[in-house]
């Protein structure tokens, strides 16, 4: 036995626990609820194994050894090993068995450098973690992965979600792969027909309850307690492990040398907690040696953790009722605000609002530089030219900004920005005009005319703003 091969048997076995997050009580692993039985606070899981009782890092889990193993699975043809989840499921919770594992091949997916970008924001060195070259088009797909295949092994027939799109495609195809049903709520008119579009597909359940994003939570709540229902959304900690991944694999993309910032678009917030939750992690292990500052990015209309920690320091959630275009993070009273808080905290990283119309010009500047993305996730490059004037990330320091969706998620959005009318009867309406005409670029009707299409071209190399 090779020592990476003695390294994996070793640490295959992967004891975790499942504790609260408020009260630190124990929780029942693969049970129903993702709740605490005693406080009702969110759980989390954690490796009791992973530290001997002097404290010290535990026995086997060598720092320099995991990444040989970790490097040496990209060319295994092992269905596990294939996953950019489970090819690091030495600090994933174990399963009983690995066969219950559903994968779709998520995760491996690509880190981009943005210089068009970086100029704009005014930093010398931008890269993007594209989480939207995931199977179904998001970061969802890395924690589906592993909550699905928990609810599997647990004998659950029957999944569901509330959800704002993405969670939703995700989930279903997760289940169908596994040939378990799905249920899922979405608010009515609230969710863009792209992602509705790929729930129907994979045979989902699907009701458009007339409430927002948090009615939808709640009704889901009940509908668990009465059916033998999983429940995978983010509140389920399985979930968040597998979301961890990301960090994982854009660590091992820069080396293991940390960038100085990472900035996560906010919606409910696990997505934020399960990065920043790896970044501690892999600390701990030895796998990095300092922490990049995470922040968080929301919209001005849907503004819940900045409100929370501009109002209150973080001790108590400020819920608002969420309006915004970016639907993916159209959620106005976040389940995994605590565990957000702690992570900004700990990693020193800050949060920050935008305008719609400053993420729509955002997400036409990622475009400009060859990458799609959804409108929620341009929000961070939008955050982050906030940040840059406000001194708190500087020009010579290396950022990543995590995309979370791809940019066929929602067409309509970027048709209507580029014909122009993407806030026409809004308050936006003028700003947006001024601000967004240079980015627009609206398909023309022309004669068939050689003559025509190069006055349209030079006109076009004239006004580019890229120049």
């Amino acid at each position: 036995m090779t020592d990476q091969a003695a390294l994996a048997s070793k640490l295959e076995t992967g004891v975790s626990q499942l504790r609260c997050i408020a009260c630190g009580a124990v929780g029942e692993e693969g049970a129903k609820s993702v709740r605490c039985g005693q406080c009702g606070d969110l759980l989390e899981v954690l490796y009791p194994g992973w530290k001997t009782s002097a404290g010290a890092r535990a026995a086997g889990l060598d720092a320099a050894g995991l990444k040989k193993l970790w490097l040496q699975r990209r060319t295994s043809w092992n269905a596990l090993d294939e996953s950019g989840v489970w090819r690091f499921r030495e600090i994933l919770p174990a399963l009983h068995d690995w066969n219950y594992v559903i994968t779709l091949c998520e995760g491996n997916t690509p880190v981009y450098q943005l210089p068009s970008c970086g100029r704009a924001a005014g930093v010398e060195q931008l890269f993007a973690k594209h989480q939207g070259m995931n199977p179904t088009g998001s970061f969802k797909d890395t924690g589906m992965t592993v909550a699905a295949s928990f609810a599997r092994q647990a004998g659950f027939r029957l999944v569901a979600c509330a959800s704002t799109g993405n969670t939703s495609a995700s989930m279903a195809a997760y289940a169908a792969r596994a040939g378990m049903r799905s249920l899922v709520l979405i608010p009515q008119g609230q969710i863009t027909w792209g992602k509705l579009s790929q729930a129907l597909d994979y045979g989902a359940v699907t009701c458009q309850l007339k409430t927002d994003f948090d009615g939808c939570m709640r009704v889901l709540d009940e509908v668990v307690q009465r059916m033998p229902v999983y429940l995978l959304n983010s509140v389920n900690p399985y979930r968040l492990e597998g979301q961890k991944t990301t960090a994982i694999e854009l660590l091992e993309r820069f080396d293991w040398q940390p960038p100085d910032h990472i900035m996560v678009p906010g919606g409910n917030l696990g997505n934020s907690s399960a990065i920043g939750k790896a970044l501690l992690e892999m600390k701990e292990l030895g796998l990095i040696t300092r922490l990049p500052k995470l922040s968080v990015i929301q919209t001005e209309g849907a503004n819940a953790l900045v409100r929370t920690m501009r109002e209150t320091g973080g001790r108590e959630l400020i819920s608002v009722h969420a309006e915004t275009m970016a639907t993916a993070i159209k959620i106005g009273s976040p389940a995994s605000w605590k565990k957000a808080v702690r992570v900004i905290e700990t990693t020193g990283g800050v949060v920050e609002q935008v305008s719609e119309v400053e993420m729509a010009l955002a997400k036409a500047e990622i475009g400009a530089d060859g990458i799609g993305c959804e409108p929620a996730s341009a929000v961070t490059l939008a955050g982050l030219k906030k940040l840059v004037k406000q001194g708190f990330v500087r020009k010579n320091e290396t950022v990543v900004l995590i995309l979370t969706g791809n940019l066929l998620k929602d067409p309509d959005f970027t048709l209507k920005f580029h014909r122009g009318d993407l806030f026409a009867g809004t308050e936006h309406e003028e700003e947006a005009a001024e601000v967004l005409a240079p980015r627009q670029r609206a398909p023309m009707v022309l004669d068939a005319s050689a003559t025509a299409v190069v006055k349209v071209l030079e006109y076009a190399e004239q006004t580019d703003p890229r120049k």
